[in-house]
């Protein structure tokens, strides 16, 4: 059996805690490594290479730093195919849809080859009778980011990239269902150039969680998961004194308004909500049709399109989307199609119980699809993170608007429309953080920053972007006056400008 350990030092290294958890492949249910979980010990071995390696690469010039990066991805883009394939077969995403998440992580470091120019400061010349104000920013120092299952490139590469060009030293600690494509991607970075030690891979659970939250030497800390865990991590990292952005839960809405292409709209929905099985934080999860005759229209199209889904094994390129990450997250998507029907929803499509030929044991539920859901009900207010879209039918836009609004979570939703004022007058009001305009995920690009409101983040930085740069580094600010002949005296009051 293959055992994955972490990356210590610029080189892998074996557990030494003795657990371990399962690595299965999710289109047969068969475990195919173990990975080893992290003790408080071999958390605080990595962060000791962690420091002791920053100082010279934080002095290493940007412009430097940023070459690095770009070598780091022409390696990637040779192993493209083979870490598609590699990531499919631990998380269960098609092999095209594990592409694409190598490629939004690709992006991203794209933006952060630019640091040299996102580095620059501000200068002020004779701000003040011969003194003149700058400001410089520089590196926290050891950072740390803790990613989930569902994008085992993107997300890593989110933090990683902006972290190392602004000059850290970065503690990754991804999720335990599908370390590998962490662990290839740090081995790149050191075949790249990168000093060893810069970055560290510590594979585990909770221990080494709240290893990294308690270490007083990481500054900084990025999470990505579920809402609970967010708050846990935001609260306690923050005080113990880290500086802490951290990513939630969602529910996204698409409005489907009556003048909207509604071919255009379907088609966008059934992407968004059923590719990779779900498992997506910007999933569209909630279809609002607006007014009876949307519904009703909608409805007999995203019946059809529900029933047809091809469902297959990760490596079957022409499939929808294929199993779930593990046999839990199966138990607990099915289950919430239960409560769906004890609560009175209409299940229109019901995935529950879904088998593949030939892979009677992999981790599949089939697409389902409720109507006439109401806003009171779990299928509504919780997050399921699977194959399952609920219809809740508004009467009119403005109860529309009011049910996204209203919702716990802040993190993606779409309108679908041909109204140029319905667009702008909804991307004005909605009380959330990403928005589409017949746009159904919403992801911006690798320049703007990437973030959800209201229970959806914790902290007041974003991901990628120019928050990225902002969340990794700190501000100084240098105010000077060289000696001049003209000797004023002391000044016992403060500094003004005037």
């Amino acid at each position: 059996m293959r055992e994955i350990g972490h990356f210590i030092g610029g080189k892998r290294v074996a557990g030494t805690s003795g657990r371990f958890s399962d690595v299965f492949n999710p289109s047969t249910g068969a475990v195919q490594a173990k990975v080893a979980l992290a003790s408080p010990e071999e958390l605080r071995a990595a962060v000791e290479n962690a420091k002791a390696a920053q100082v010279k690469w934080g002095a290493t010039n940007p412009q430097r730093r940023a070459r690095v990066l770009m070598k780091f991805l022409e390696l990637l883009h040779k192993e493209y195919d083979s870490l598609a394939e590699l990531l499919s077969s631990e998380h269960g995403k098609t092999v095209p849809d594990a592409k694409g998440d190598i490629q939004r992580g690709l992006e991203v470091v794209e933006f952060a080859i630019g640091i040299p120019h996102l580095l620059k400061g501000e200068y002020s010349d004779n701000a003040g009778t011969g003194i003149d104000v700058y400001s410089m920013r520089q590196p926290l120092g050891v950072v740390a980011g803790i990613t989930p299952f569902n994008f085992p490139a993107m997300i890593p590469l989110w933090k990683l990239a902006p972290a190392l060009a602004c000059g850290n030293a970065m503690i990754l600690k991804p999720s335990e269902r599908d370390p590998s494509v962490p662990m290839r991607i740090a081995e790149l970075f050191i075949e790249a150039g990168l000093p060893p030690g810069v970055l560290n891979v510590v594979n585990g659970d909770k221990v080494s969680v709240d290893a990294i939250l308690d270490d007083p030497d990481i500054k900084a800390v990025g999470f990505v998961g579920s809402t609970p865990i967010a708050q846990y991590i935001y609260s306690r990292a923050t005080a113990t004194g880290k500086r802490c952005q951290c990513f939630g839960g969602a529910k996204n809405h698409a409005v489907i308004m009556p003048d909207a292409d509604l071919d255009q709209a379907v088609d966008g929905i059934i992407g968004a909500a059923y590719g990779s099985a779900g498992e997506r934080c910007m999933a569209l999860s909630v279809a609002v049709p607006v007014g009876k005759d949307t519904a009703d229209r909608l409805m007999t199209k995203l019946v059809a399109r529900v029933e047809n889904l091809k469902i297959g094994p990760s490596t079957d390129a022409a499939a929808d989307y294929g199993p779930l990450v593990t046999r839990d997250a199966v138990n607990r998507v099915s289950g919430y199609i239960d409560i769906g029907v004890a609560e009175g929803a209409t299940l229109v499509v019901d995935g529950r119980g879904f088998k593949l030929q030939g892979y009677e044991d992999g981790f599949y539920v089939g697409g389902t699809l409720f109507d006439n859901v109401t806003p009171d009900m779990r299928i509504y207010k919780e997050e399921i993170f699977g194959p399952v879209l609920a219809v809740v039918r508004a009467e009119h836009y403005e109860d529309a608007v009011k049910l996204v609004n209203d919702h716990e979570y802040g993190n993606g939703v779409a309108i679908f429309t041909q109204s140029g004022d319905a667009a702008r007058d909804f991307a004005a009001r909605i009380q959330i953080g990403m928005v589409g305009v017949n746009v159904p995920i919403p992801v911006p690009i690798a320049y703007y920053t990437f973030g959800g409101w209201k229970a959806s983040g914790f902290g007041d930085l974003n991901q990628h972007g120019p928050d990225s740069i902002r969340f990794y580094t700190k501000t100084k600010t240098v105010t000077s006056r060289w000696p001049s002949t003209n000797k004023d005296g002391a000044s016992f009051v403060i500094p003004t400008m005037a």
